[in-house]
């Protein structure tokens, strides 16, 4: 519940930060602005990007627990600090003066503060085929740290879908000996990337990719269906999603978003641009987490918000800084 006095900007008590998004980023940040004294509402619309996987990994003290349970626990710790939570969306957020943000939520409410923390996370847009959405965290993967040992010395298939996929191919071999490259509607591998697939004893198959064979025994890929009807053993699908910022508050408040792109140029999709700390092109405005870098695990994304609180509980005491010295010279 949103404390009846935050209910719209100009009144004397805003929150010093929201923070848009609950995810690692977001509630370490606000976890860190708590114990630093400050008042903080985070607004979470409950759309985790990992929600989908059974686990969360390479998380040191907490690897294999379940991202609805590290996000639970997560919040128990905020509110030890004070610190409050409504399941909400940020429909748009505006400066409406100096120091001040208006944020307006899905239910109609409207929350002040002082500064921002940026952390909604961002979309995966996987390939247009049937049967993926459905199976997206569990055995159609991207991440091979996050998910590759889960699915070692299996069937592996890899997506072609553009220049990246002979990389990926090499990348998850280090997981599994049986490893396969579909071409599906990716660019032909050139002479030595044949070479090396050759070397590390990964297949390539030619053809469409039009769906995936789910096994009924243990709800569990069994294989990938080409054009034609012919079915490839596979018990996890590797593909390449585009990554994309959750556009509606990001686009209200005018931060600076750019393409991802990866070493040989391939874009992957895009994200807010920010420095070191967290800071955006709007004063006022952190980004952490994998709104900021759509690349970023739980652990690092944990830690750019800590980063990213730092840096705004230092602003915010430059600014009561200055508000004092002012004062005390006009006394």
């Amino acid at each position: 519940m949103i404390a009846k006095d935050k209910q719209a900007p100009g009144e004397t008590h805003p929150y010093d930060v929201i923070v848009i998004g609950g995810g690692a980023a977001g509630l370490s940040g606000a976890l860190m602005l708590g114990r630093a004294r400050r008042s903080v509402l985070v607004v979470d619309a409950g759309r985790p990007r990992n929600a989908p996987a059974v686990a969360s990994h390479n998380y040191l003290t907490r690897d294999g627990v379940p991202p609805g349970e590290l996000l639970a626990a997560g919040r128990a710790e905020i509110a030890r600090y004070g610190g409050e939570v409504v399941e909400d969306e940020v429909v748009a957020a505006e400066a409406v003066g100096e120091g001040l943000f208006r944020v307006m939520l899905g239910s109609g409410a409207s929350v002040a503060a002082r500064r921002l923390l940026l952390a909604s996370g961002m979309v995966d847009e996987l390939p247009g085929i049937p049967g993926l959405a459905e199976r997206w965290g569990r055995d159609v993967l991207h991440c091979p740290y996050c998910h590759g040992y889960e699915v070692r010395d299996q069937a592996i298939g890899v997506l072609s879908t553009g220049p990246m996929a002979v990389r990926q191919a090499l990348l998850w071999r280090q997981w599994s000996d049986d490893v396969r490259l579909f071409l599906h509607t990716g660019p032909e591998p050139s002479e030595d990337e044949y070479e090396q697939l050759t070397a590390r004893g990964i297949a390539v198959v030619d053809g469409e990719v039009t769906g995936v064979k789910v096994s009924g025994g243990d709800d569990r890929i069994s294989g990938v269906e080409l054009a034609g009807g012919t079915v490839v053993p596979c018990r996890g699908l590797v593909v390449a999603p585009r990554f994309d910022v959750r556009a509606k508050v990001v686009e209200s408040l005018g931060v600076e978003v750019a393409e991802s792109v990866a070493p040989d140029g391939t874009v992957l999709g895009s994200h807010v641009v920010a420095g070191a700390g967290g800071a955006t092109s709007v004063p006022g405005v952190w980004a952490a987490g994998n709104v900021a870098d759509p690349m970023a695990k739980v652990g690092v994304a944990a830690a750019m918000g800590i980063h990213a609180a730092a840096e705004i509980n230092a602003d915010l005491v430059e600014e009561e800084t200055r508000t004092a010295v002012r004062e005390r010279r006009a006394a």
